[in-house]
């Protein structure tokens, strides 16, 4: 028996020459989504979305479009004897107590509503970008004074504010002026979220990139911060809508709103207190009409919250 080690024979494969034709190769990479994208995914799967866009869709389509929805005008026929009556053929909701055609009245009443509530919404939120954007990105001394300013305007119940500038300005009362003493008040909430998103955007790498590459501090927040961090404030926008118009009505029933010659959901309910025990559908359905257009912008905001959330979307 030999001491040598045997050796182990070893199979090599032959080598083929194999030719791959590089044109009838698909690669196929897989484009990241983004967070957009992810969330129309989300929101197309909920009914609840599609019910809130569908009723937004007929109140927008009053107030451009009213004519869409009534052909009777809503001042221009009011006859004392049709006071109070109630549903007729042409007239489905019945009459106020003037006699003027309810169903009329809120379709036309629509346009008020929601340009005031868009008008103090883009107020709001226009100065609530700004305050919280620049604070919350350049930080220091500039950020405690803004968020002090902040704190002052949010302590002011913007309701009551806006009474007094309605009141002081009684004289030229208009929409621009309601929306004005609505959204010039309500903004410190908007401010505080945008400031808070900032803060967290403003430590990404991309910010680094920016700035390492020699754009200024103003021209990457514009350009870089602001878009990343926009996604909070159509949320807090969308709910602030609806604070608006719910504003807009309060002040009208209070009295310091457009007058009662402007038609608009809060006069209406104004006018028809007066006669709540004897007709009190005059006072209820325009009731119905703010109640459901409220209340679709606000399941429109909650769902877009929850849509942009990725941890919310996780535990569902």
């Amino acid at each position: 028996m030999s001491d040598q080690p045997r050796s182990a024979d070893h199979f090599v494969a032959p080598i083929k020459d194999v030719v791959v034709d590089v044109d009838s190769v698909k690669v196929t990479a897989a484009k990241p989504r983004s967070l957009w994208s992810d969330a129309w995914r989300d929101l197309r799967k909920r009914p609840v979305f599609w019910i809130s866009v569908a009723i937004l869709i007929v109140v927008m389509l009053m107030a451009i479009w009213p004519t869409l929805f009534t052909q009777v005008p809503p001042n221009d026929q009011c006859y004392l004897e049709n006071s109070n009556a109630g549903p007729e053929p042409g007239h489905p909701l019945g009459f106020t107590f003037q006699g003027c055609d309810i169903w009329s009245r809120i379709v036309w009443g629509a346009r008020t509503s929601l340009v005031v509530g868009v008008l103090a919404t883009l107020i709001g939120s226009s100065i609530g970008l700004v305050m919280g954007a620049i604070g919350g990105f350049y930080g220091g001394s500039l950020d405690s004074v803004l968020s002090r300013v902040g704190d002052i305007f949010f302590s002011i119940p913007y309701i009551l504010a806006a009474v007094v500038v309605m009141t002081v300005f009684s004289q030229g009362r208009n929409m621009v002026t309601l929306a004005f003493a609505i959204g010039g008040f309500a903004w410190a909430a908007t401010a505080r979220v945008v400031r808070a998103e900032v803060l967290r955007v403003r430590q990404a790498d991309f910010v680094t990139a920016s700035r390492a590459l020699g754009l200024s501090r103003f021209r990457t927040l514009v350009s870089h911060v602001v878009p990343n961090a926009i996604a909070p404030l159509i949320v807090v926008s969308t709910l602030s809508l609806a604070g608006a118009i719910v504003a807009e009505a309060t002040l009208a029933f209070l009295g310091v709103g457009l007058g009662s010659n402007v038609m608009s959901w809060g006069n209406d309910i104004s006018q028809a207190q007066t006669s709540l025990r004897v007709a009190p559908m005059a006072l209820i359905y325009p009731s119905i009409a703010l109640t459901v257009t409220v209340l679709a912008f606000i399941l429109l905001g909650e769902l877009i919250r929850d849509a942009l959330d990725p941890r919310a979307r996780a535990r569902r």
